[in-house]
Formats: C-alpha cells, sequence, structure tokens
C-alpha cells in the first residue's frame, strides 16, 4: 500500500513539473516572437510602464484617507444654575472641532498635539441645551457627529413645604420628632447638616432626636443645578 502511495505521489510531482516546463516554453517562445515583430526596446518599455501602474497602485494604497473618528465631550453635571458653561473634550491632535447646540454651530477650536479641547464662556438657553460637536482635517472630511449630552439651564430654587412641623416655632413635650416636608423629583434634603430620605415625588422625611430646650432647626432643599430653598424652624422641647 506504501508503494501505491508512493507512486501515486511521484506521478503527480512529474505532472506538475511537465506542467512548469510547458508554460515556460510557450512564455519563452511568446517573448521570442514579441522581440522579431517589436524589437527589444518594445518590451523594455511595456516592462516600465508595468511597473510604474503598480507603483501608482500601492502608493494610493498607502495613502488611503480617512476621516477623523467623532470627538467625546466631557460636562460633570446634567444641570446648572449658571448662565455659561465651558465644554472641554478629545478629539484627534491637530484637529478641527465645531460645537454645536440644540442643532445651530456656536464655535470652532483646533485641538492640541494631544487632542485636547475646550469652548468657554458657552451661553446656555433656559431649559434643556443638547450639545455635540464634528471633528474634520483638511483633505480627508468630516467625522459622524458625536455622543449627545444635555446640560439643563434651571435658576429656580426648589419648593418647600413642611408637613411637620407647619410653624416655624413650637414646642413639644417628647425628645422623638420627625420632620417631614415636600418637595420635588430629585432633590437633596438635609436637616441640620444630615442628610434625609426622599421618595420619587420629593416627600422627604428624617427622624430628630430633641435636646431639652430650645433646638434650631435647619432644613435646606438642593436641586440639580445647585439651586437652594432654606427654612429655619424653632422647637422647644420641654419635658
Amino acid at each position: 500500500m506504501a508503494k501505491f502511495y508512493s507512486s501515486r505521489l511521484e506521478k503527480k510531482e512529474d505532472e506538475e513539473i511537465t506542467k512548469k516546463t510547458v508554460v515556460m516554453g510557450v512564455v519563452t517562445i511568446l517573448v521570442l516572437i514579441l522581440v522579431l515583430l517589436f524589437g527589444l526596446p518594445f518590451l523594455v518599455k511595456i516592462s516600465v510602464l508595468l511597473g510604474e501602474a503598480k507603483n501608482r497602485n500601492s502608493g494610493s494604497q498607502t495613502e488611503k484617507l480617512v476621516p477623523p473618528l467623532p470627538p467625546r465631550l466631557v460636562v460633570n453635571y446634567e444641570a446648572t444654575n449658571s448662565a455659561t458653561i465651558d465644554i472641554s473634550g478629545l478629539s484627534e491632535a491637530n484637529t478641527n472641532v465645531e460645537l454645536l447646540k440644540n442643532d445651530v454651530s456656536v464655535g470652532k477650536v483646533l485641538t492640541s498635539g494631544s487632542g485636547d479641547f475646550a469652548f468657554t464662556n458657552i451661553t446656555l438657553d433656559e431649559g434643556e441645551n443638547l450639545f455635540s460637536a464634528i471633528a474634520s482635517k483638511d483633505k480627508v472630511g468630516s467625522s459622524e457627529l458625536s455622543k449627545m449630552i444635555k446640560v439643563d439651564y434651571d435658576k429656580t430654587a426648589p419648593t418647600l413645604t413642611m408637613i411637620n412641623p407647619v410653624e416655624d416655632t413650637l414646642k413639644v413635650d417628647t425628645a422623638d420628632f420627625d420632620v417631614i416636608g415636600q418637595s420635588e423629583k430629585g432633590v437633596n434634603v438635609t436637616v441640620n447638616g444630615r442628610l434625609a430620605m426622599v421618595d420619587d415625588t420629593g416627600k422627604f422625611k428624617i427622624k430628630f432626636q430633641l435636646n431639652a430646650g430650645k433646638n434650631d432647626i435647619e432644613i435646606i432643599v438642593r436641586d440639580l443645578a445647585g439651586n437652594e430653598t432654606r427654612r429655619k424652624i424653632a422647637i422647644t422641647f420641654d419635658f
């Protein structure tokens, strides 16, 4: 069996050698015919033209131009009570970046050698502001639109309605006292510096341990934009 496979392999190799020999022979004959018909300079010229075409194709592939990637915008908050903000970001080095607010251009900057960029004193509209950016380079085109970020401009202080106590001064005969109030969704509430629990409707509650005598209580409600509402209450514990 081994001899059978060995003979088949040798036969296949012989066939391959024969094919190559035939092809080389045909090519040699064609070259001789072309030399006789057109002369050797013609063949040299054809070879040079083929070489230049190959080099041009190779160069076009290596110099393929690619548009820059979309830039990345950085803002460390979702809401503010300031009428202007700064927006920084990162893109490719030495690239033009155009900032858009609500789909309207608000300016262009050139990135640094490390790709950093910044827009300063960008004016906000009251309410929702949507920002995006596009990077571009000469001769290579523009990137796709960056990921959009939202910044809310809110300068209105949050509401605060006290449920317990309702009055600003009162006397009680027990040390345990629940401070309860109603504000807005998403606010932060502190009572004398202690964080109160706030539910999805903005209602808050915190248990307070009163000292004998007068207790000054300050409730501070702060929204996402940084606006604050404060209220002070005096509770006298008389046992």
